[in-house]
């Protein structure tokens, strides 16, 4: 992520030479994938601090995401497979909250210098926007709440789409695997700020188990996830 800074003058120039022949960004992530049904999106604080150092930042936080993004509860309570005809009721189930929401949220844990969301997706261009308004209001707040002016919270976001049924399953297991990943917890059930409980609570914990057996997390992540 902050590989950038340690380039030479003449690196820079190269990379950026090179970003702009592709037609991306000087500096931000491109999104190259915009047409999936499902992502994993990203997002840091900034330098990898721990901003949302507290339960209750992480709680602030994960409740402007549901009030901004939508709503995990209008996901079909059957989530075994993930196939055409699922992603078709999907948008058929879900068509009166795309209208004003777009997306649906399917897994999520929040870290102290990071989060993750697994969502679903009717419109990706409105996804830089409910970014700017999340990270911004808690980003006012926070430095607010610490006396502090100008500090920069947040770094950008990032996604990754969702290519097949398996790569879905595994990604809800990274992501409730995270907090154990970071050494935030010795178990996902230990932490409050993770759908796995939403899971525990709608699927059962022979659900999660049959899940992590049949999608292994393995390495995944381990090139891009190092918060």
């Amino acid at each position: 992520m902050y590989e950038y800074r340690k380039l030479t003058p003449e690196q820079k120039a190269e990379l950026i030479k090179e970003r702009w022949n592709k037609g991306y960004p000087i500096h931000s992530p491109p999104h190259l994938v915009k047409d999936k049904y499902f992502y994993l999106l990203t997002a840091a604080c900034y330098e990898h601090k721990h901003h949302m150092h507290s339960e209750s930042r992480r709680q602030q936080l994960l409740n402007m995401i549901f009030d901004k993004c939508g709503s995990s509860k209008n996901q079909p309570s059957n989530t075994q497979t993930v196939t055409t005809d699922f992603i078709a009721d999907v948008n058929d189930q879900n068509s009166a909250q795309a209208l004003t929401t777009n997306l649906t949220i399917c897994a999520w844990v929040v870290l102290p210098n990071h989060y993750h969301l697994l969502v679903h997706v009717v419109n990706f261009d409105i996804l830089s926007e409910l970014f700017r308004k999340i990270h911004g209001v808690t980003a006012r707040q926070w430095n607010l709440e610490e006396n502090v002016t100008k500090r920069k919270i947040w770094y950008r976001w990032s996604d990754r789409a969702i290519r097949s049924e398996r790569h879905y399953y595994t990604t809800i297991n990274y992501i409730h695997y995270n907090p154990v990943k970071h050494g935030f917890a010795k178990s996902p059930y230990d932490w409050v700020e993770s759908s796995v409980h939403w899971y525990l609570q709608t699927q059962g914990r022979q659900w999660l188990r049959d899940c992590w057996i049949q999608y292994p997390v393995k390495d995944y992540g381990s090139t891009w996830d190092n918060f």
